[in-house]
């Protein structure tokens, strides 16, 4: 995709009548359908990575009358998603885990990010490319990689190949990660502690922590959404660097600056601050749980329906050596800083 292109997709939108939107969204409602029913059938493989790969796989039978709704749902649904991300997890349960826990994960999600910028740059892999898988690996996969691209407006080939590389890794950890924990002898607390650190997407850290036990998923989990409250100031961060890049680029620059903070990034904060005061019913976090992944699905199929197939096979096997680079560094960290922590 080129600049062009990106700043066509991103360009305001307000007077588009609403009807011109309906036939897109009737395609990612299908999309997403679809997504959710072959997750049904094997729940190994979450709904999002199904949306993505179906999207770049039907990309050329998507009528033009579509692209206005596809593009329209991708933007939006992605900063909602992001907005009800918060909704699962409240800080009470993040503070049970204990300092030596919270440090860990912190520690392990900045390594992990910055190295893997860094490895991205060694390999030559494209700075955009590197950014998301950075995110994604580090943070919680999909979601994090589809929050990020919305505050850097990165090629579509890059998150589709972001979001395979995902996919790809974490499934191999499910396997991957019970052999290691039993061969360094750890016991369903620190076991549970390093698969939440270590894996990618929380279906793959149930899948992976499940061989210890129920314990052992229990902790995975409240670890694995304790990486995912970092994705706020991760993404911040993020466009408050782009923002200055803006305010010192050449006076014949043009194009809108990033926000200081996007506002989907407040609204994240604040469902989170909101799922902590325990004001907010059971049956109301579970749907909104469901929203979430519906909202992701959509927008990830959006996104995958923008892909050329070829322009994602050229970053092939460089993507795939950044993304063997960043899983190890992921998981070599978190047992590195998990021994500290526990060493305290």
């Amino acid at each position: 995709m080129t600049k062009a292109d990106s700043a066509r997709e991103n360009a305001p939108r307000s007077t588009m009548p609403a009807r011109r939107l309906v036939p897109g969204l009737l395609v990612a409602a299908a999309g997403t359908a679809v997504a959710f029913g072959l997750n049904k059938l094997v729940p190994a493989v979450s709904a999002l990575t199904v949306a993505v790969v179906l999207g770049v796989l039907v990309a050329s039978a998507v009528p033009p009358a579509a692209q206005d709704g596809l593009r329209w749902a991708t933007r939006k649904f992605l900063r909602l998603g992001v907005v009800l991300l918060g909704c699962q997890l409240g800080l009470g349960e993040v503070f049970r885990l204990g300092a030596g826990t919270v440090v860990a994960v912190v520690v392990t999600v900045l390594v992990s990010f910055f190295g893997t910028i860094l490895a991205g740059r060694l390999i030559g892999v494209p700075r955009g490319l590197a950014l998301l898988v950075g995110t994604g690996f580090s943070i919680c996969g999909a979601s994090a990689i589809a929050a990020m691209d919305s505050v850097t407006e990165s090629d579509r080939e890059e998150v589709a190949t972001a979001v395979t590389l995902v996919t790809l890794y974490g499934s191999a950890a499910i396997a991957l990660v019970p052999l290691a924990g039993r061969a360094l002898g750890l016991g369903p607390q620190r076991f549970g502690e390093w698969a939440g650190l270590s894996v990618h997407e929380v279906a793959q850290v149930v899948a992976a922590a499940s061989p210890a036990g129920a314990a052992a998923v229990a902790v995975a989990v409240v670890v694995k959404l304790t990486r995912v409250v970092l994705l706020a100031p991760m993404v911040a961060g993020v466009s408050i660097v782009r923002r200055r890049r803006a305010l010192h680029a050449p006076a014949t620059t043009t194009g809108k600056r990033p926000p200081l903070v996007p506002l989907f990034v407040l609204g994240f904060l604040a469902t989170m601050a909101l799922r902590s005061s325990g004001l907010v019913p059971a049956p109301v976090l579970s749907t909104a749980n469901v929203v979430t992944t519906l909202l992701f699905a959509a927008a990830l199929f959006g996104l995958g329906s923008g892909v050329r197939l070829g322009a994602l096979l050229r970053t092939g096997r460089r993507g795939l050596a950044l993304g063997a680079v960043s899983t190890v560094l992921v998981a070599l960290v978190a047992y590195g800083a998990l021994a500290v922590a526990g060493a305290a």
